[in-house]
């Protein structure tokens, strides 16, 4: 593709004087790219995948259950594996896709859109919890505006990964936003990481450098494994950046491979082949392995397990990724399971554990909790979404940014 001859002015930028002519510019040669983030094409679909929204509502249902019927999903709590799988790709195949485009990430962009998709929601529940252990004598909630205040401030994982012991009181209202403050640690740190990757290396070499970082959570996690370090092991953003890395490494796998390459066929084809033998392994675990509990599972899932969940995960989000005509990935984009996985899930997940706490202290018997639970969860979701989320997020989509009459030069593609 030829490099165009000359600078074009935005159309914007013209509309912004009023119609009075657009200065001219002097036409000059593009400037030649660096080298660093060649070879990025962009296979992966554009916009949102309604398999993945379905994926995140099973995950967020297997989550409540676990939390009201634990005896019945001992291992229930790998569903947060798979949200970390989600997160790290989804979230790396923005980033790879905006460098792959102009050449540049806008991070204040980014931390600005995690932000008003991720806080305003937390700190009004957060406000809710902390009201609710002032104003009224309810047991599961008496101190709970610390436990408001960690969350608030996502560093209740770090609390927890420092208790060597049985887990204090304080954090256990909100003990659920540990994974939470993993994924906001995470992603205040790899944009920069990634974007540092991107300007100095190939694709190909950033593809190396994403696939040894997921080792080293792995050899750290057999490192630090006693069974007095597992709280250190299952809260901390370090030892659990392997999920979140994996999911970026399918992000930058797939974004190197262009439409046209056999590799990618090649992916697509095993992907769709082994996304049901890895749901079955995934419900496997959630049915039988029990995660939280001291076992003699124990050893093998805090030190290699971790990472094989994310494995398995990432081969769920590949299928659904490539393969949108399977079955696996059709049952899971039934609008009404990707409606809720785009639009509630974040807002379930917030709500449901002070949910239950406040229904348990309100006195619902326990054979009601579960379906009492999950109505006030999707209630509550619910309030959130039409109150908090959505307004804030129409905002920022409203914005329009300020157009200055600037000529920008047309750059070609990425090789």
């Amino acid at each position: 593709m030829s490099t165009p001859h000359r600078n074009t002015v935005d159309t914007a930028a013209e509309q912004s004087l009023g119609g009075r002519v657009a200065p001219q510019f002097v036409a000059c040669p593009a400037p030649r790219r660096r080298s660093g983030g060649h070879g990025f094409s962009s296979a992966l679909r554009g916009g949102r995948v309604a398999g993945l929204d379905g994926l995140r509502t099973v995950a967020v249902v297997l989550v409540i259950v676990y939390h009201l019927e634990p005896d019945a999903v001992p291992g229930g709590s790998v569903a947060v594996d798979v949200f970390f799988t989600i997160s790290g790709f989804v979230i790396t195949r923005l980033l790879v896709a905006e460098y792959a485009r102009s050449g540049r990430i806008d991070l204040w962009s980014f931390y600005r859109r995690r932000w008003l998709r991720l806080g305003p929601a937390m700190l009004v529940m957060c406000a809710v919890t902390a009201l609710l252990s002032v104003a009224l004598p309810l047991p599961l909630f008496d101190g709970a505006w610390v436990s408001a205040a960690l969350a608030a401030a996502s560093v209740v994982n770090l609390v927890r990964a420092g208790e060597s012991g049985p887990y204090s009181d304080l954090t256990a209202p909100l003990s659920h936003t540990w994974s939470l403050g993993v994924e906001e640690q995470f992603y205040l740190a790899w944009p920069l990481v990634l974007l540092v990757l991107l300007r100095n290396a190939t694709a190909r070499t950033v593809l190396g450098w994403v696939a040894a970082l997921c080792v080293l959570p792995v050899l750290w996690r057999m490192m630090l494994w006693d069974p007095t370090a597992a709280h250190r092991i299952y809260n901390g953003p370090d030892t659990r950046a392997d999920q979140l890395l994996v999911g970026a490494l399918l992000a930058v796998a797939l974004a190197r491979l262009r439409a046209d390459d056999p590799r990618l066929a090649l992916l697509r084809r095993w992907a769709e082949r082994l996304c049901w033998p890895a749901l079955a392994l995934l419900g496997l675990i959630a049915w039988q392995v029990p995660i939280t509990e001291a076992s003699g599972w124990n050893p093998v899932w805090f030190t290699v397990g971790l990472l094989a969940a994310a494995v398995l995960s990432a081969v769920v989000v590949a299928a659904l990724e490539l393969c949108p005509r399977s079955w696996p990935s059709r049952l899971l984009s039934v609008s009404a399971a990707a409606w809720v996985g785009r639009n509630l899930s974040y807002g379930m997940y917030l709500w449901h554990y002070p949910v239950i706490r406040l229904l348990s202290d309100l006195g619902v018997e326990r054979d009601r909790l579960l379906p009492a639970g999950f109505a006030a969860t999707v209630a509550a979701a619910l309030a959130s979404y039409v109150l908090v989320e959505r307004p804030l997020l129409r905002r920022d989509r409203g914005r329009v940014p300020r157009q200055e009459p600037v000529a920008t030069v047309a750059r070609p593609p990425a090789l």
